[in-house]
Formats: C-alpha cells, structure tokens, sequence
C-alpha cells in the first residue's frame, strides 16, 4: 500500500494493510522513486507488478515506467486506474500498453493471483 502528498503519514478509510504487509511511504510520482521498493521485492523475489491507482497519466505511468526500468514487469489494471478525465486515462493506457506495461483487465488480474 503507498501512501503520497500531506496524507503519508495516515492511511484513509477502507481497505487497511494486514499486519504482515509491508507499507511504502512515496513522495514522487513512482513507487519507485526515493523508495525502497525495488530493493524490497527484489529480496522477495518478485518480478511482476499489478499497479492501480490514481492517476493513470501520473502515478500510475510514472511507476509502471519505473518497474519496467527496474526489471520488473509491469501489469496495469484498466479496470483499477483513473484519471482527471477520460481522455488522458485511455490516451495512457494506450500508450502504456505500447511501451511499457501490460494492459489488463481486473478480472485478469484477479486470476493471475489466484495462480
């Protein structure tokens, strides 16, 4: 779970971390950014990503760019982002899938954790 902006410190209402998952704090657009996220799930063994999240042409990108760059492969759920508008999310999503990322559905993405 990240957290960003004046609200890192506090998580919000809703779905809350379980006690043995690991929460990073972002400052940046990236999860990766100024984090140790790489270095975590490296040490874990993970090589692929699910990102969600808001905004699909901020955060979202930017942290599926990162993964990719990191060595992970990155999986973005289409049902999971958003934007401002509709515009930019799908012009993302569009131009993610070209370059950098998997484009998903949840139901997709939702089987491949069962595995």
């Amino acid at each position: 779970m990240l957290r960003t902006g004046k609200s890192a410190g506090r998580l919000h209402r809703g779905p809350l971390p379980a006690p043995d998952e690991t929460v990073v704090v972002k400052q940046y657009a990236s999860a990766f950014a100024g984090t140790s996220l790489a270095a975590t799930l490296t040490a874990m063994r993970i090589d692929t990503v699910l990102l969600c999240g808001l905004s699909t042409s901020g955060c979202v990108r930017a942290s599926a760019v990162d993964a990719l760059q990191h060595g992970f492969v990155p999986f973005v759920v289409r049902d999971a982002c958003g934007d401002r508008d509709p515009r930019p999310h799908e012009a993302n999503l569009f131009d993610l899938q070209a370059k950098y990322a998997e484009v998903v559905s949840l139901e997709t993405a939702l089987a491949a954790l069962e595995r």
